[in-house]
């Protein structure tokens, strides 16, 4: 053992590692006297790990000053020269490793972007800085020459170091003279991370800052409860439920504008890459520094928008899920706005809600949550105690007609011609002979979605998932939207080898090819995974639809939410069936969300709106409550159904998936795992194991099994306790989903 390891014990410090792939593991390493001052919880570090003494990259979470009774290894150095996860935040990467049952270490990577953890958009450099005075240094610079003082008073006057390059330039000088004075060590050699590039400014402020609007009775009653907790300096949860086009936004900005005279910071969450740039535009009007994170942004953009984030620099961070953990230093408010939208639960492991982790972050710091929404999670209505309301639309604009066609009347009659049916052909007609552009939904994305023979009935499915597979006409394909499969758009019966196989279902390419062929003289935009491929994409699409240049927007769901466009005179729902008949049992919340969501894009200006909604079942009570504009006549629907059969709001849910490339073992462990559940309050229910909805995907059998409980800490206690002593197979795998919101 080192001298330095047995001397004065008593001020040696012991750090928690915890390692981003021995997900269980918290270990014991010694700190080092050199690193002693330098290590803080929330950086990273390398470590010797196993038997080998494997350099490893790790968390630090804690440092300790226990009796050292045991020898340990030494950290091997520091990654970060900088704190990157502070108290708070490593509090609440606990509580989530906690309460969505999943390894702290998985939860620290997730929180950390790979961007940041690689340091990307950076190198190392060789970088000069002064010596710092001392006798002898003075006594060296009685021999330098002119050269010599003219280069070392450039780089004294330099706010950071220079590389040796940088400083030839800077003084107009030959290496000579920069290497004498290395010689003489007054300029000292250190080697740094720099920028590979030159970053400019992270999102350029505007010329000149718009001044907030004027704002209604009902915005100012709610800005001012907001205002009032921001300057109690509390937590409070606020739901704020504002029909579409009630000017929720606006509230938002001028919360924040209080919270930023203060010094304070904002995190504002959306729920689709494709509102980013619009709300992004609204927030860079009225602040000087707002940054951005999505999925988009490549690994060096992350980097630097969050170093610049943790630097203090930034007022508002917008973004999509993830941003929900932008490290500001000084947060004072986070605002959710869509709340209800599903695309905030991260769909692999760590299953985070970003709604219920912002929750926590914000009682932690003792500021105030948003949750906005036009049409309110059911969850989010009935647990949150401090509801706002806003129930007229700004300007005292009129809530826009909606009409429902009764597609089985059509087929009945015989009067189909494709999607787009008599009224809603009419509608379009007279909207852009009036000079209003079109926005048309079909959650579908693709040419024909069903690819089938007549003659002996074979259905061309993915041989890797229980699914279909759907013709993009584009391409000439056939595609599955799980594995990426494919395989050419066949001609003949793969299986009897029939000729005339039939290709039938909509999805957006067909409606597109028959917009454009029924109204030639549209220009006509197409918005799905399938077009908005690439950086700007969303925001070029938009623009050109803000713009006039285009007459009819369609898409998927990606159109259905947050845009403002008050030129919008008819929204179109092509087909509201689409979710409606899912095996799940938020098939019909997600039904009426997205059909409000959508109907609130038109009407906004003064040319009013109108919305028609085709379906097959007119008479169902989401599209009947959609249709009417009427949450609360919903939820009054809902509610008792979920009520009667345990279902969330009324309990706690855990949906556990197993899956396994042979069928018979995975159902097995699956049934296995089912019996391990004894039920030890009367309240807990346990349904499964079954198949679940997509029996297989990416060649995986899937079984799935449902535990609900009123309690929902006593529910992931049992599955925690069951899971710690599980034994599994070898080639199965299981999921644990807290609070699921996917349940196919």
């Amino acid at each position: 053992m080192p001298p330095w390891e047995i001397d004065d014990l008593k001020n040696r410090k012991v750090a928690k590692i915890v390692f981003p792939t021995l997900y269980g593991a918290v270990l014991d390493y010694l700190v080092p006297p050199q690193m002693v001052q330098k290590l803080e919880p929330g950086m990273r570090v390398m470590v010797p790990l196993g038997k080998g003494n494997k350099p490893t990259a790790a968390y630090c979470v804690d440092i300790k000053s226990p009796p050292l009774t045991v020898q340990l290894k030494p950290l091997l150095s520091i990654i970060d020269d900088r704190r990157l996860l502070d108290d708070k935040m490593l509090e609440l990467t606990r509580w989530i490793a906690d309460y969505y049952l999943c390894p702290f270490g998985q939860v620290l990577e997730a929180v950390l972007p790979a961007g940041v953890r690689s340091q990307a958009g950076t190198r190392l450099t060789t970088v000069l800085y002064p010596a710092p005075l001392t006798p002898q240094s003075a006594d060296a610079k009685t021999i330098l020459t002119k050269k010599q003082f003219h280069v070392l008073d450039v780089l004294r006057q330099s706010p950071e170091p220079l590389t040796s390059g940088e400083l030839q330039h800077a003084a107009k000088c030959s290496p000579a003279p920069i290497d004498g004075l290395k010689r003489l060590k007054l300029v000292l050699v250190k080697t740094v991370r720099r920028n590979s590039v030159s970053t400019g400014e992270l999102v350029p402020p505007p010329p000149q800052l718009v001044a907030p609007l004027t704002l209604n009775a009902d915005q100012k009653r709610v800005l001012t409860e907001i205002v009032s907790t921001v300057q109690d300096r509390k937590h409070e949860t606020f739901l704020l439920h504002g029909i579409t086009g009630s000017g929720k936004t606006e509230v938002y900005i001028q919360a924040i504008q209080e919270v930023v005279r203060r010094r304070k910071q904002a995190i504002v969450l959306v729920p689709e890459i494709s509102l980013t740039p619009q709300t992004v535009g609204r927030f860079k009007s009225r602040f000087d520094n707002v940054a951005v994170l999505h999925s988009h942004l490549t690994d060096a953009e992350r980097h630097r928008q969050w170093m610049s984030i943790i630097s203090g620099e930034v007022q508002v961070v917008v973004g999509a899920r993830s941003a929900v953990f932008a490290p500001l230093p000084k947060l004072g408010l986070i605002v959710i706005d869509e709340e209800h939208e599903h695309s905030f639960k991260q769909d692999t492991a760590p299953r985070y809600h970003a709604r219920d982790v912002a929750r926590k972050r914000a009682e932690l710091l003792s500021i105030p949550l948003i949750l906005g929404s036009a049409t309110p999670a059911l969850e989010t209505y009935q647990l949150t105690t401090r509801t706002l309301s806003m129930p007229q639309r700004v300007k005292n604009l009129r809530l826009p007609d909606v009409q429902i066609v009764d597609l089985r009347e059509e087929v009945r009659q015989r009067t189909t011609r494709g999607a787009i049916h008599r009224q809603l052909y009419r509608a379009v007609y007279e909207a852009l002979r009036n000079k209003g552009q079109v926005i048309l939904l079909l959650n579908r994305r693709g040419f024909s979605t069903h690819i089938q023979c007549p003659a002996c009935g074979e259905v061309v499915k993915c041989p890797n998932c229980d699914v279909t597979l759907i013709h993009h006409r584009s391409e000439e394909i056939a595609l599955c939207h799980y594995c990426d499969y494919q395989i050419p758009a066949p001609a003949r019966c793969p299986k009897c080898n029939f000729l005339g196989i039939n290709y039938s279902g909509f999805g957006t390419q067909k409606l597109e090819a028959e917009i454009k062929s029924r109204f030639p003289d549209a220009t006509v935009l197409r918005m799905d995974t399938d077009t908005m491929q690439g950086p700007g994409a969303h925001e070029r699409a938009l623009t050109r639809f803000r713009n006039g240049e285009v007459n009819i927007l369609l898409g998927t769901q990606m159109i259905a939410k947050g845009l403002d466009f008050p030129n919008v005179t008819l929204v179109g729902v092509i087909n509201a069936d689409t979710a409606l008949n899912l095996p799940d049992f938020r098939a019909a919340e997600k039904t009426f969300h997205l059909l409000t969501q959508v109907a609130g894009r038109t009407g906004r200006g003064d040319k009013g709106g109108r919305v028609i909604i085709q379906t097959f079942s007119p008479d169902h009570p989401a599209i009947t409550a959609a249709s009417k504009h009427d949450y609360e006549r919903f939820v009054k629907q809902e509610l008792p159904v979920r009520k009667s059969l345990g279902y969330p709001p009324f309990s706690s849910m855990i949906r556990i998936v197993v899956r396994g490339e042979d069928e018979r073992k995975t159902l097995e462990f699956a049934q296995t795992l089912a019996a391990e559940f004894v039920p030890q309050k009367k309240e807990l229910r346990i349904l499964g194991p079954a198949p679940a909805p997509f029996a297989k995907l990416r060649n995986f059998y899937r079984f799935h099994i449902h535990l609900h409980c009123p309690d929902g800490e006593y529910l992931r206690e049992t599955v925690r306790d069951v899971s710690k002593e599980l034994k599994v197979p070898n080639g199965v795998q299981y999921v644990i989903d807290v609070d699921p919101v996917d349940m196919l």
